[in-house]
């Protein structure tokens, strides 16, 4: 199946995704009244807490973007985690059509299926900027659709958050042996890694996350990065904020659709809802990268947070165990390796370009 096929939708509609991802971050007029045909409602439930920045406006985008661009025949309401559903039964909720679309990130249902890892996030792998163009230009989106068929969901990349901080902590991280017994909040691969480097791995939906820190039932966490740390006042619950983002260097977030209500909408609705997922992924990374850097001085220079680097030796042995947990994965089952394969060969093709492209610029502005 060729990218621009999806599920025989036709070719996806860019000049229409860009117009409309120009128009996420304003206020949306009243949804017109649908000119001709039946109205079709449909529930949106997210892993985020309701409203939440970034992440929560970003599935309103998504839906405000549906509503606008069918003219009011499909109307899609937003829930936030908990309210229809808890964060962590997005994906059962959509695959059993109790709800026919969800948002969040597919490291959340490792569960369903290892495979479904590689297209969050994965240690030391791939870049927002390069996450795209795996999904869309490099196999990515058809064997992410390949690992949900059999539970009749359809996948859309629909955001993005950028390179990531390393986490908050309790403790300093000065070697190696500070991990061992740390109880961190941190999913996906990056908490099987983790758990190699001694540590424990735990998994809390964000609306969670605050109080586990502050009542020490964890003893670090991974969110975001400052602009969602900061509304969440995780400076208020720890002590130290390290970088980088080791485990999640360009984390893509999903768009979950039940596969029947999708294929029972008409075949110009069905190109909505795509168009409109790859708007609000291409404008929820650019409101990350504009907004992460005034958050981050505000934590220093308002709430005096001490921002520190991961010491050289702990990223060193985090990326020999990242190898190791990856390979795990993909060695468990046929299509996990399948998966494996694809995004390490685009990962080894795509860094030889960067070596002459984004790096060697970086390198040479510099400061």
């Amino acid at each position: 199946m060729k990218r621009r096929d999806f599920l025989g939708t036709g070719a996806l509609l860019a000049g229409g995704a860009l117009a409309a991802c120009q128009q996420t971050s304003t206020t949306a007029p009243a949804v017109p009244a649908a000119a001709t045909g039946a109205v079709t409602h449909w529930k949106l439930v997210t892993t985020w807490p309701k409203n939440f920045p970034g992440l929560g406006t970003g599935a309103n985008n998504l839906a405000r973007l549906i509503n606008q661009m069918s003219g009011g025949r499909l109307q899609v309401k937003v829930y936030g985690a908990g309210e229809l559903v808890p964060a962590m039964e997005v994906f059962g909720a959509v695959m059993q059509g109790t709800s026919e679309m969800g948002h969040g990130a597919a490291y959340y249902w490792k569960g369903k299926s290892e495979a479904a890892q590689f297209f969050a996030a994965v240690p030391f792998g791939l870049t927002a900027q390069e996450m795209n163009a795996w999904l869309l230009y490099g196999g990515g989106m058809e064997l992410w659709r390949e690992v949900y068929a059999p539970f009749g969901v359809v996948p859309v990349v629909a955001g993005n958050s950028g390179v990531q901080m390393a986490g908050w902590f309790n403790r300093e991280i000065n070697s190696v042996e500070d991990l061992r017994g740390l109880k961190m909040r941190i999913p996906g691969l990056g908490g099987e890694v983790l758990k190699r480097a001694g540590g424990v791995p735990v998994q809390t939906a964000g609306g969670e996350i605050f109080t586990s820190l502050e009542s020490g039932a964890i003893d670090a966490t991974e969110w975001v990065g400052p602009y969602n740390d900061l509304a969440l006042g995780l400076y208020k619950a720890a002590k130290y904020y390290y970088y980088p983002g080791w485990h999640e260097p360009g984390t893509a977030l999903e768009a979950l659709i039940n596969r029947d209500a999708f294929t029972a909408l008409p075949e110009d609705l069905q190109q909505i809802v795509v168009t409109a997922c790859h708007a609000v992924n291409v404008d929820m990374l650019s409101e990350y990268t504009a907004r992460n850097n005034t958050a981050l001085k505000t934590l220093v220079e308002e709430h005096h947070v001490d921002v520190r680097r991961l010491p050289d030796n702990v990223l060193s042995r985090l990326r020999t165990l990242s190898d190791e947990v990856v390979a795990g994965v993909a060695a468990k089952d046929p299509l996990s390796g399948k998966v494996y394969e694809s995004f390490s060969r685009f990962r080894e093709q795509v860094i030889a370009w960067d070596d002459i492209s984004e790096r060697a610029y970086m390198n040479v502005r510099g400061g």
